[in-house]
């Protein structure tokens, strides 16, 4: 200045103007290597679904104050469609906006970008596909960073040979693969490893993959190679999801009861062990040919498609409840409780927004609507109180009424129509014609009532008669039988003449005492999870008709490496019992032994390898019977299945346990 002071300029507002615009000048080169206004970085999307008012409102802002509107993105493309029942549930309008969100900032900059003709020759800076700081808010890693692109035969991990792609996303891939090593269907999603989203899928795969509930598709795998991410997952091939099963009509109420129940409870276990599903549509719920739920996805399917994780515990609950209300609402009433179509069913009208299901539907179960009422929405009608978790859906449930399976309707049998051939006929045939040549039979020697009579009574009499003496034959016959068989163990055996109170010189035989079986475990030491849980009390039901299997093998068991040496089923009698016989009944021919756990293995059998477990006896046929020279005193049982025969369709090998029977 003139008067020779200094003047003090605050440069903070043009420092951060230039922060933003070199912010700004980044993000575009990462969407699409040009430059753009500063202005834009900061723009909202005009890519958000038209379904949300607050997306609507922003792009109609947006498009004001620009000269000129930008085209319209074209909408993402909608996933392959899939006619196994193993599929990944369509994108919903939240997910869509998630989406679209995730890219529209570096499509929009990329569209009205003017590159400078000296940035033009400057070669792209490279990008670190695992970025120390999260890439959320740059929202161009989607668009840079595809889904991989894979094809039928691609082997990926040395180990998993890709056979179908079941859904194709611009994110992720989800294909059905055969693990090469264990000979068995798999199926794996594929993710670019530098994607936003690529940690938390790996996060939320190993997370599922420790849960170790067999009501959930078990994770087998989460890896990540170079720049692909992969998750490999159980393959349920004859499982149907509970969108197919809901095609033909609503469920009866005892299924939708069954459905309800199993679900409720696996949740509930997982929500207990800090586990969320965040993603339970119908596409997720399969019903094996058992009749058993079990639940895909569990956490890794909302990683994938990019729903945040719910900000408390509470809001997860109440989350994986709403959506379990909504299963249950769509069984009983054939229809989805909101505004949209989805998973081939019409949504509800806006006038039937917060209705019950007997209220949507005539003759639904008046119990089950109301409790789909209370965990679906927030004020259920009749002022009902709301089911914010799954623990507390467990209690309803339980204190509920059972419904019970209803009986089958026998066929009506119609008796065949009875001829009397003794009766005249009442009135005329109208068919029959006189002949005139043939005379008719004279009074004298037409048959009478009395002469009927008679030959009756003579025929009864004739019948009790032959009765009477084939019985007496009879009686005589099993009265000498019994007379022969003692004389003939007088003979063999002549007891002492000795006083009826003495006590006898031998001890008197054991008779066999049958043993309570508690719970029956699937002892898979060998294996990488429990083999068929959901069948294990047809073992002890005491009906051989229902079995127990084992899963089917491409190879037999053998006693040295690759083969598998076996694999068993542990017997719980609930406290220690002296066991001296134990019955085994299958189907075709095993060969098994019979195991009981030493005193280390005792504590916990289960986690314990076989060769805690001593041998007491080793047997092959398809109903066998291990008896024990002396009863031994244990709590466990096991029987380690040593040998299988073929499956009934020549494809491999695999047990079949019918009934299990112990005696003390």
């Amino acid at each position: 200045m003139a008067d020779g002071t200094k003047a003090v300029v605050d440069t903070s507002a043009a420092d951060a103007a230039a922060d933003e615009a070199a912010l700004a000048a980044a993000i575009d080169e990462l969407g699409g290597g040009g430059t753009a206004p500063a202005g834009s970085a900061d723009a909202p999307s005009t890519d958000s679904p038209a379904d949300s008012p607050e997306a609507a409102s922003a792009a109609a802002d947006e498009e004001a104050d620009e000269d000129a509107p930008a085209a319209p993105d074209p909408a993402p493309a909608s996933p392959v469609s899939e006619e196994t029942s193993e599929i990944t549930a369509p994108l919903s309008v939240q997910e869509i906006a998630a989406e679209l969100a995730a890219g529209s900032a570096g499509k929009k900059a990329g569209k009205k970008a003017t590159p400078a003709p000296e940035a033009a020759s400057d070669k792209r800076r490279p990008t670190d596909p695992q970025p120390t700081v999260d890439p959320r808010d740059t929202a161009t890693l989607p668009r840079t960073l595809p889904a991989p692109m894979r094809h039928s035969g691609d082997r990926i991990g040395n180990r998993y040979r890709l056979e179908e792609c079941i859904s194709q996303t611009d994110t992720f891939s989800s294909w059905r693969a055969v693990d090469e090593k264990l000979r068995r269907a798999v199926g794996v999603h594929l993710m670019a490893s530098g994607h936003q989203r690529a940690r938390k899928v790996l996060a939320a795969a190993k997370s599922a993959a420790l849960l170790g509930d067999p009501r959930f598709v078990q994770v087998l795998d989460a890896v990540q190679e170079s720049e692909l991410v992969f998750v490999v997952r159980e393959w349920l091939p004859h499982a149907s999801d509970l969108a197919k099963l809901l095609a033909n009509g609503p469920m009866e109420p005892h299924d939708a009861y069954q459905m309800v129940r199993q679900v409720a409870d696996a949740v509930a276990a997982a929500h207990r062990r800090g586990q969320a599903h965040l993603r339970l549509t119908p596409r997720c719920v399969l019903r094996t040919d058992s009749g058993q739920y079990r639940i895909n996805g569990i956490a890794v399917d909302a990683a994938l498609r990019g729903l945040p994780p719910e900000d408390s515990t509470e809001d997860a609950q109440r989350t994986d409840t709403r959506a379990i209300g909504a299963l249950l609402f769509a069984a009983l009433t054939h229809r989805w409780p909101y505004p949209e179509d989805r998973y081939d069913l019409k949504g509800l009208p806006k006038d039937l927004q917060n209705a019950a299901p007997d209220q949507v539907r005539a003759g639904v179960h008046k119990g089950l609507s109301e409790l789909a009422a209370r965990a679906l929405f927030d004020h259920p009608p009749h002022h009902a109180e709301p089911i914010t978790t799954p623990e507390e859906l467990v209690r309803a449930i339980a204190a509920m009424p059972r419904i019970r399976q209803p009986e089958p309707e026998l066929p009506v049998f119609q008796a065949p129509p009875r001829h009397n051939t003794h009766a005249l006929p009442t009135a005329p045939n109208p068919t029959r014609v006189a002949d005139p040549a043939v005379a008719p039979l004279p009074a004298s020697s037409r048959p009478t009532a009395a002469r009927r009579t008679k030959r009756r009574l003579r025929r009864v009499v004739k019948a009790t008669a032959w009765t009477v003496a084939l019985g007496a034959i009879g009686v005589a016959s099993w009265q000498f039988v019994g007379t022969l068989r003692n004389s003939g163990q007088a003979v063999a055996n002549p007891q002492p003449s000795v006083s009826s109170s003495a006590p006898s010189a031998h001890p008197t035989a054991h008779t066999p005492v049958p043993i309570q079986i508690k719970e029956a475990f699937s002892y898979n030491p060998r294996g990488d999870s429990p083999e068929s849980v959901w069948l294990l009390p047809k073992v002890f039901d005491g009906d051989p008709n229902t079995s127990w299997v084992t899963k089917t093998y491409n190879d037999p068991f053998g006693p040295k490496p690759p083969f598998k040496d076996g694999t068993g089923l542990l017997i719980d009698l609930g406290s220690v019992q002296s066991v001296s016989s134990v019955n085994v009944l299958f189907t075709g021919t095993h060969t098994a032994e019979l195991r009981v756990p030493n005193a280390q293995a005792a504590a916990n059998p289960q986690g314990a390898q076989p060769e805690s477990f001593n041998v007491l006896d080793k047997q092959s046929g398809s109903n066998v019977d291990f008896t024990l020279s002396s009863p031994t005193n244990t709590r466990y049982v096991l029987i380690w299945l040593t040998s299988l025969p073929k499956d009934t369709g020549g494809s491999g090998y695999r047990g079949v346990v019918n009934e299990v029977k112990v005696f003390g």
